[in-house]
Formats: structure tokens, C-alpha cells, sequence
């Protein structure tokens, strides 16, 4: 371990409610590394859905009281420290992790499978169960902070962990494999638009769903077809006309989305930004041999994986743009009013 500062700045969730609820603080206690933990220098994080959404306890299915409103359905415990996204270095080792870890610029995964030494079923996640990114330093498990050998900067990095490993994610699952077509919703977002670099990476023809203003901006970015947004997909390609559906979106639009689905088509999904409750008409799921998947915890190795497709530069970071930490209240307003094509990024002090 090396001498870490007895405080440090961030910004807490003191919380639920709008981006008045936001605070930042200079007097928050620096953590320090247990048995098998690293504690990470953050350099720069993100801003992601997720965050967001904990802040308004939109996880909630409950009653309004707000107990469920974690990824996992644990009660937060505020003030909380957010921040899903990170990139920085080794600052301190805990005892059992090597030395030579000290200094490594590290990404950390967003999906936490041990704490504390311990085996956590289910996952936390950084920013919701433990504290996050969203401060100058954070303690995780050393298994957690991966290596990465990049000339890309800090902010570009930092809007890798959560969006691109939930892409990553998202296609592992779905199986998508090279020659297969695949349709993508909500397609400028962050997940969206590394979903479609990580599918072309694979060897896939890739139909996006977007806005027309968004559209050569994702086809520059690997979509073979782009598909307007207001628009039906059967309407615009067919009945049965994908192989795979990756949906960011849900709400209205879901039953539309099966209908182009080919027999035996497989449909996944890690979001719900056009409503959580969907129309669903059971013969089309087993009539068409449909399979569906709901992806949030990451499988083992995704985020390795995705680590080496960033350091064999197979994807390009899709950064937007960089706010201050400080001026996290500005850069959400700025994610929710959705005029940016790919990730926005926080510099920490």
C-alpha cells in the first residue's frame, strides 16, 4: 500500500430526486484497501442511464417509498457516491494483491462478482451498492481494476466500462455471429452505437435505429442500414427480416420488433428508455421459436474481452463530450436532451 490522503473530493447522491439532490463535497473519507482490493486514482468517469435513473429511484417497482430502487433491489444508502465508468491508476494495494500493480492505468468493471474478499451473489454494481467513480479515489476488488495499454486519453477511456461491456454483453449472450443481421434500437446512445461497432466487429450487417440527423454518424461507425425511429421496422424491412434484435428502448415499439424477427431469432434487451411495460402477444415468442434475453450482470470474461478489443483498437471510442466533475447537474441535462451521438465524460480533480 502506498500513503493515500485522509480525504478527498467527489460528488455524493444524498438521495432520491432531481439534480438538486447532487452535492458536491472536499471532506470525504479516502477508502482504503482491504484483502484483495486495489484502491483506484480516478482520472475520469462518465455519465450513463443508470445513473440517472438511481438518482430518481426509477429501478423502483415498489409502492413510491423508493426501498427497491438499486440495480439489485438492495436499499441505497445515501449519501452515496455514483459513477459506474472509470479509468485511472493503482493508487494502493491491499494485502495479498502484488506491488507491481501499483501505477497500472486501469479500467474498472462496472459488474462487482466479489467485495471485501467475498464472493457477492448477486453482483453489486459500482455506483448503486458500493460506492463509485464520482470522487477522486474507490476502493474494488483487485480482479475488478483490468489493465489496459491504450495512447487513447483517460476521458476517451472512461466512456468504455459501462455502455461498451453492456453492448458487449448484450451480443454474447444473443449469439450474434458473423453473416447474421442484426437490428439495433436506440442506436446513437452509448450502448447503441458500441453495439453497432462490436457487431460489425463481428462480422455482422447492422441496421440501426435512429433519428435522421444521427444517421450518417452511425453508418460511419459501421451500420450497413439505418432505420428511422418513428418508423415501423416491418414497414421498413420486412417481416422477418433479422436475425438478432438488440433493444435499448422497449415501450411501444416492442411487438413491432418481434414481427421482424426470423424463426428462431433472438431478442436482447438492457433498457426501457420509451417505458418498462410492453405489449406482448405470447404466440408470437413460441410460435416464431423466439428466445429472449435480459442482460444486466455481465458474463465471465466480457469485460476482458472487451479490454482487448480497446488495446487492438477493433472499435473506436464514440466520446461526445467532456464535462468537469464538478458540473455533473449540466452534463446530465446535456446526456437527457440527447443531441450527442456516443458517451459524455466526466474529468475528476
Amino acid at each position: 500500500m502506498t500513503d493515500l490522503p485522509p480525504s478527498m473530493c467527489g460528488m455524493v447522491l444524498t438521495g432520491h430526486g432531481g439534480p438538486e439532490v447532487l452535492a458536491w463535497r472536499e471532506d470525504l473519507a479516502t477508502p482504503r484497501p482491504g484483502p484483495g482490493d486495489v484502491v483506484v486514482r480516478v482520472r475520469a468517469a462518465a455519465v450513463n442511464n443508470t445513473d440517472v435513473n438511481t438518482r430518481l429511484a426509477w429501478y423502483s417497482k415498489g409502492d413510491g417509498d423508493a426501498a427497491d430502487a438499486s440495480w439489485s433491489g438492495v436499499p441505497l444508502r445515501f449519501p452515496l457516491i455514483q459513477g459506474i465508468d472509470g479509468c485511472g491508476e493503482i493508487a494502493a494495494v491491499g494485502e495479498g494483491v502484488p506491488a507491481s500493480r501499483l501505477g497500472a492505468r486501469v479500467l474498472i468493471e462496472p459488474c462487482l462478482r466479489e467485495a471485501g474478499g467475498a464472493a457477492l451473489t448477486p453482483p453489486w454494481f459500482l455506483g448503486s451498492e458500493c460506492d463509485g467513480t464520482f470522487a477522486q479515489y474507490v476502493r474494488v476488488a483487485s480482479r475488478h481494476a483490468h489493465d489496459v495499454e491504450s495512447g487513447w486519453s483517460d476521458e476517451v477511456l472512461a466512456t468504455f466500462p459501462c455502455s461498451w461491456s453492456t453492448a458487449e454483453n448484450m451480443l454474447t449472450r444473443a449469439g450474434l455471429r458473423e453473416g447474421e443481421r442484426v437490428l439495433i434500437t436506440g442506436a446513437s446512445g452509448g450502448v447503441g452505437s458500441a453495439a453497432v461497432q462490436l457487431a460489425r466487429a463481428r462480422g455482422a450487417e447492422v441496421i440501426a435505429v435512429t433519428s435522421p440527423d444521427k444517421a450518417e454518424a452511425l453508418r460511419e461507425a459501421g451500420a450497413a442500414l439505418t432505420v428511422d425511429r418513428t418508423a415501423a421496422p416491418a414497414e421498413a424491412l420486412g417481416a422477418d427480416a433479422v436475425d438478432v434484435v438488440i433493444d435499448l428502448v422497449a415501450g411501444d415499439g416492442f411487438a413491432g420488433l418481434l414481427d421482424v424477427l426470423r424463426g428462431g431469432g433472438r431478442y436482447a434487451v438492457a433498457g426501457a428508455v420509451g417505458g418498462p411495460v410492453v405489449p406482448l402477444d405470447v404466440r408470437t415468442l413460441y410460435l416464431k421459436d423466439l428466445s429472449f434475453f435480459g442482460c444486466t450482470a455481465l458474463d465471465h470474461g466480457v469485460f476482458a474481452a472487451l479490454i482487448r478489443r480497446i488495446e487492438r483498437e477493433e472499435v473506436r471510442p464514440m466520446h461526445a463530450v467532456t464535462f468537469p466533475l464538478q458540473r455533473i447537474r449540466e452534463a446530465q441535462a446535456a446526456f437527457a436532451a440527447k443531441t450527442h451521438v456516443g458517451k459524455i465524460a466526466l474529468s475528476v480533480p
